[in-house]
């Protein structure tokens, strides 16, 4: 069995839904955690502290080791209290999840501004504050394991969705990001895109969905990721309904010529549009233009 004692986990967003899931998964076997909820409603407005210490409540008292937080991450103040709210309760920080978020659904045409940086606030700048304020423990430490939600919406698009979409995509970018630069600290970093059935995505998923796509199904891989034995950085995954699977960015061959004019690209453009063989890292990419 993977085990997590005497490893403190921060899980944002964990009063409801997958959060909630992660929390008590990772706390039933042997974390320590830091139970982190605004406790505000799905378009992020409002505020209570009750959804995070009901949760950090029920692992208490089925036996293990937890505290509330209620701070807002979306801010730097907010974001190193919760991570200040684990050193002064545990003494260290080993995991961060980063799963707080909020929506704001509408079309392009009528999103607002502030609807488009409210969510990217909270998924996004959240996320990079939380981890940037726990890295400097962790980098201490030699250690660290930290899993970013992404969403298929990020990774594909979503109609009515674009703050969210481009917040989702842009913790992949975070993610990549950290894997590289948490190598030599021995912090790794992924990301995972899930579909489940929550609070937040009952009323865009079928009704058929909820028995299967339940929050546990996602939860598991959250363990497997944050544990010790786990040697994935820079990752995404997909997971749902018992599935999981490595989603990558990668570049197809491409057509190159030293005389590169708009006709000439309209002529090959099958060939720009060719997926196989592809490749994977910056620097393939580099070496194929050269």
């Amino acid at each position: 069995m993977l085990r997590f004692d005497d490893r403190v986990a921060i899980i944002t967003g964990a009063g409801h839904g997958l959060g909630r899931s992660h929390a008590l998964l990772l706390a039933e076997r042997g974390a320590k955690v830091v139970v982190n909820d605004l406790g505000g409603a799905l378009d992020g407005t409002g505020a209570s502290a009750g959804p995070a210490a009901e949760v950090a409540d029920l692992i208490v008292k089925n036996g293990g080791q937890a505290v509330a937080s209620a701070d807002n991450i979306a801010t730097p103040e907010g974001a190193k209290a919760v991570v200040q709210a684990a050193a002064d309760a545990f003494g260290r920080v080993d995991i961060v999840v980063n799963n707080a978020g909020i929506l704001r659904d509408k079309s392009f045409g009528k999103m607002t501004v502030e609807e488009f940086d409210a969510v990217l606030a909270v998924h996004v700048r959240g996320s990079y504050l939380v981890s940037q304020a726990a890295y400097p423990l962790m980098k201490a430490a030699g250690y660290g394991r930290i899993v970013n939600t992404s969403s298929p919406a990020g990774l594909f698009g979503n109609f009515g969705q674009a703050n969210y979409s481009t917040a989702k995509m842009g913790l992949v970018g975070l993610t990549k990001t950290l894997g590289i630069e948490g190598a030599r600290n021995g912090i790794k970093a992924n990301a995972i895109a899930p579909v489940a059935w929550t609070r937040m995505t009952e009323a865009l998923l079928p009704a058929e969905f909820e028995a299967k796509f339940t929050p546990e199904r996602v939860s598991a891989l959250v363990a497997f990721l944050v544990h010790e034995s786990c040697e994935a950085s820079g990752e995404v995954f997909t997971v749902g309904g018992g599935k999981v699977a490595r989603v990558f960015v990668a570049e197809g061959p491409g057509w190159k010529s030293d005389d590169l004019t708009p006709e000439a690209i309209a002529e090959n453009w099958g060939s720009v549009m060719t997926e196989q063989p592809y490749v994977l890292t910056a620097a393939d990419s580099m070496k194929a233009m050269l």
